[in-house]
């Protein structure tokens, strides 16, 4: 295992084939469990996560993709195909693309799939097809997707699959990179612990570390039987798998789902991002050692230093499995969203440009008044085109209006109503109210192509209207403040404007801005 890049920089040409490549990188991190996340710590033993989602690829199926495809992909290569429930085809859609140039990876998998997945896959360019039947089918099961991908590629000469279950390079991967990784970091290592699914990593690291360091305790984890954990596989379904796993195991765990997502959730939490399956690995290490305590041989596993050091891989990232860990585990493990009710309105988008001042609003809707002078809001009309509504109460807007408005009353809306934005309560019924009215088919009709300016007391509501409309397909704008910021400047009153600061007419002058 080659080191030689301590900076952990790449760049030149084929920068980022030295950046996927294992042999260019510093080892990814090896990280000890503080205190209060190791129970076992007062009994002389340490823990450490060796992280193999720093990886490029964010997984530990990077090194079966490295390894496999450097083996298997020819010049005249145009397709990798390979039955997976996620991260190994992933891995290998971005290591075909990066150290190969083949752009066409496809991925065979349950139907069973998670959205969750299936759209990560999409992310990451995969051709997907779905097979029914078992979420994992036995290797030889013709009826199953990795058989079809088998027989796919011997159809053709160029399509390549690496078959992760048959092919003796994805557990030598570990071998090569991952074992050497480990003991280089932390030669004092007594236990080992990795997740049984193809069983690759645990064959590969089992038989690494019997021929370095034969006292080395290989524990190997699988699911707890009628349970799931993605990736890890029950031992029934371990029995037809041809990988020399036998031999690279000294014994070996059953862990429940709600444990792993427990455990990785705990993880996460502390700083070490990691997935369902990390949580799994630690979990089995717990219940080897809890054993062992139990039965009085803990302290068999400490070596000349007199502390067990133990290892367990973090395999892959949490984020795809987010909606199983709140399934999982339930509301309790996660805190509460507040204001949770504005999840369902207020759906649309907002828009500074929206809101107008106070004073565009007369060069923006209506044209100049007959007289220069000083002028009544009586005295000029709407442009073409153009529509206002105001959505305060009829009391208030017969007391003060803007010319040849329209009123549109909300019966969640007064002069003393909380601001939408300060009171959830408020926001959603003004928001539900609004998108009834602007729903009404007559009024929309009559709104036609016509630009809308919304106002209201303060602004808020008519800004909230606002975005209800734009959403709806209307060029609509808000008074910044409504009519108390016109009051100010002595706009929409009916009654002679001369003693103001701001004349009708000197309003109208003002350059309208541009609508968008």
């Amino acid at each position: 295992m080659a080191n030689c890049n301590e900076r952990n920089i790449y760049f030149g040409p084929d920068s980022l084939k030295k950046y996927f490549d294992p042999d260019s990188q510093p080892p990814l991190p090896l990280v000890e469990l503080p205190e209060h996340l190791n129970p076992y710590y007062h009994h002389g033993v340490r823990i450490y996560a060796k992280m193999m989602t720093m990886h490029p690829a964010n997984n530990v199926k990077a090194m079966p993709a490295m390894n496999m495809l450097e083996s298997s992909v020819e010049p005249k290569t145009n397709t990798i195909i390979e039955y997976s429930s996620g991260s190994t085809v992933i891995s290998m859609s971005m290591v075909a693309r990066v150290m190969h140039g083949v752009q066409d990876t496809r991925a065979f998998l349950s139907n069973k799939t998670s959205d969750a997945k299936l759209k990560l896959m999409q992310f990451f360019g995969l051709d997907i097809t779905l097979f029914g039947g078992p979420s994992q089918p036995e290797p030889l099961d013709t009826r199953g997707g990795i058989q079809n991908a088998h027989r796919m590629a011997a159809e053709s000469d160029d399509i390549v699959n690496p078959n992760q279950y048959e092919n003796d390079l994805n557990w030598q991967s570990h071998v090569r990179w991952t074992g050497p990784q480990i003991f280089k970091q932390l030669p004092e290592i007594n236990v080992l612990c990795a997740g049984m699914g193809t069983s690759g990593t645990m064959t590969g690291l089992g038989t690494y570390f019997k021929s370095v360091k034969p006292s080395v305790v290989r524990l190997g984890v699988c699911t707890a039987p009628g349970d799931r954990v993605p990736g890890p596989r029950s031992f029934a379904l371990l029995r037809p798998v041809d990988f020399p796993w036998k031999e690279a195991v000294d014994t070996i765990e059953e862990v429940g789902s709600e444990r792993s997502y427990t455990l990785s959730l705990q993880l996460c939490r502390e700083g070490l991002v990691c997935g369902p399956s990390s949580g799994f690995n630690l979990q089995g290490l717990f219940q080897m050692l809890e054993k062992r305590k139990d039965a009085g041989t803990l302290g068999d596993l400490a070596g000349p230093d007199g502390l067990t050091h133990c290892v367990f891989l973090c395999c892959d990232l949490p984020y795809q499995y987010i909606g199983e860990y709140f399934q999982k585990l339930g509301p309790t493990k996660f805190p509460p969203i507040r204001n949770e009710r504005l999840t369902k309105v207020d759906l649309h988008r907002y828009d500074e440009a929206w809101e107008r001042d106070a004073l565009e609003v007369f060069p923006l809707v209506y044209g100049s008044p007959r007289s220069r002078e000083e002028s009544l809001l009586s005295e000029i009309s709407l442009k073409p085109q153009q529509r206002v509504i105001d959505l305060r109460r009829a009391c208030d807007f017969r007391a003060w209006k803007l010319p040849e408005s329209i009123n549109l009353p909300l019966t969640s809306l007064g002069p003393h109503t909380a601001s939408p934005f300060s009171d959830p309560a408020v926001l959603e019924a003004q928001w539900v109210e609004l998108e009834k009215i602007f729903s009404d088919g007559k009024l929309v009709t009559d709104l036609g192509k016509n630009h809308v300016l919304v106002v209201c007391y303060d602004g808020d509501t008519a800004r909230v209207a606002t975005s209800v409309l734009r959403a709806k397909g209307f060029e609509a704008d808000s008074v910044r403040g409504g009519h108390s910021a016109m009051k100010a400047y002595g706009i929409g009153s009916e009654a002679p404007m001369a003693s103001t600061k701001f004349p009708i007419a000197a309003a109208v002058a003002v350059s309208a801005v541009p609508l968008d």
